[in-house]
């Protein structure tokens, strides 16, 4: 029997025996954790005992049958877990108080926006350079979803990526929008035939091409009950299927603009067969981002003033 103890400060003794802790659960006991930890077994099972004497508490049961945290164990791991994010976040930003801007800073971006004359990140780019020469950068070019999952398990230190389904793991910062719209290739049927003249219901009967996560583009093509015969991880994909003269698919005018020209591209649908799509950077909600994040933010913000809503 454990006896009940309350505990009082905690020093680095304690911090000591919960990362051990730590080590022990996610490593699946204390033979792996031996590894893990680079301390022999029985030294891992003192500091867990004593760790259970400081606390009055069963942890875990250890023996034959194998290793199991005791409910009490959960939710001290669970604690844990919170009181280490939580240090670790505060000795970061203590270090980033003392120190230049250096380092790596790893940038998510979704693709084709290098096209788009409303986003401004050449100019956030050349301005955070001048301001943190030192910084390295590691730039990911990856879908809506892949980009927001590395930013909340911290891969990635920021992302550029279309507006879509928030998550309170995510902070939200507005920079710039873009349209979308309806489009054939040459050799489709309705490449001849005057936008205006096809409707919704002669669209719904060719094969279409879109995105295959969940994004603004899965939306619209779900609202308007479009046909999709094909999917695509990114856009150039889908511009390859639009241009093969096969499939309808929504692309971003700014980047169709270069093939409608070139007569390759035409648009196609009444004209609600488009829709706006608004990019925001998004940062983890915590941990806060590291220094060179923050600045780099900051120097998408200054190039992307937000207009002026009027008071109503």
């Amino acid at each position: 029997m454990v006896k009940k103890a309350l505990l009082g400060q905690v020093g680095d003794t304690e911090l000591r025996l919960l990362r051990i802790f730590k080590s022990v659960v996610e490593c699946g006991g204390l033979a792996a954790a031996e590894l893990e930890l680079n301390i022999g077994r029985s030294t891992v099972s003192r500091h867990v005992k004593d760790l259970e004497q400081r606390l009055g508490l069963v942890l875990c049961r250890r023996g034959r049958s194998g290793f199991a945290l005791t409910p009490d164990g959960q939710r001290v791991y669970d604690a844990a877990l919170r009181l280490l994010s939580a240090l670790d976040g505060f000795r970061a930003d203590v270090r980033d108080l003392h120190a230049d801007l250096k380092g790596p800073l790893a940038l998510g971006l979704f693709d084709k926006i290098a096209t788009n004359p409303a986003a401004r990140l050449h100019q956030a780019l050349a301005d955070f350079r001048d301001q943190a020469p030192q910084v390295t950068l590691d730039v990911t070019v990856g879908s809506l979803n892949a980009l927001e999952t590395a930013v909340i398990d911290g891969r990635l230190h920021l992302a550029v990526v279309p507006d879509h389904r928030r998550s309170d793991s995510l902070n939200y910062l507005p920079l710039f929008p873009e349209t979308m719209w309806l489009y054939c290739g040459a050799g489709h049927p309705l490449f001849g035939r005057p936008a205006d003249a096809v409707g919704w219901d002669e669209l719904r009967r060719h094969d279409y091409a879109g995105l295959a996560f969940h994004s603004p583009n899965m939306e619209v093509t779900h609202r308007f009950g479009l046909r999709r015969t094909a999917t695509v991880t990114d856009q150039e994909a889908l511009a390859l299927l639009i241009l093969s003269g096969r499939f309808l698919g929504f692309l971003p005018d700014h980047y169709a603009a270069v093939f409608l020209r070139e007569g390759r591209l035409r648009r196609v649908g009444p004209a609600d067969a488009s829709y706006p799509v608004q990019f925001v950077a998004v940062t983890r909600a915590s941990p806060s981002a590291p220094r060179a994040a923050r600045a780099f933010l900051e120097a998408l913000r200054q190039a992307h003033p937000q207009p002026l809503v009027p008071p109503a």
